[in-house]
C-alpha cells in the first residue's frame, strides 16, 4: 500500500512539473494584431469541449456589451490550427489577451465567467469601465 501511495504521489508531481515546465510563454505573434486597432481577447477552444461551449456563451455576452472597446474572437482548433501553433496553445479553453498593437499581455487556461473576464480586462487596463 505504501508503494502505491508513493507511486501515485510521484506520478502526480511529475504531471504537475510537466505542466509547469511546458507552460506557454507569452509571445507576440506576427500578423495577428487585432484588425480593429483595439485590444482583443482570443478564446481558443473546440466545438466538442464542454468548457469551451460555456466560454462561447460568455464571449457572446461580452461581444454584446463591450465590443466597442475590445475585439472578442472564438478560435477553434479544427478551423484555425495555425493560430493554435502560433500562440503555442497546449490546453483548451485558453484565453489570450492582446493589447491594441497585437502584443500578448496575458493568458489564462480554463473557463472564466463574464465577471472574471471583465475583472481581468480592467486589471490589464484594456477596458476602462
Amino acid at each position: 500500500m505504501r508503494f502505491l501511495r508513493r507511486y501515485v504521489i510521484g506520478l502526480t508531481c511529475l504531471v504537475i512539473g510537466f505542466l509547469i515546465a511546458w507552460q506557454p510563454v507569452p509571445t507576440q505573434a506576427q500578423g495577428s494584431a487585432p484588425a480593429t486597432g483595439k485590444p482583443a481577447l482570443y478564446e481558443f477552444g473546440a466545438g466538442y469541449c464542454v468548457s469551451c461551449k460555456e466560454m462561447e456563451k460568455v464571449m457572446a455576452e461580452l461581444t454584446t456589451s463591450h465590443s466597442d472597446q475590445v475585439e472578442f474572437r472564438m478560435v477553434y482548433v479544427d478551423k484555425e490550427k495555425p493560430l493554435f501553433e502560433q500562440y503555442k496553445i497546449m490546453l483548451i479553453p485558453t484565453q489570450v489577451f492582446l493589447d491594441a498593437s497585437g502584443k500578448e499581455v496575458d493568458r489564462h487556461i480554463g473557463a472564466l465567467t463574464k465577471e472574471e473576464v471583465l475583472k481581468k480586462l480592467k486589471e490589464l487596463k484594456l477596458i476602462s469601465k
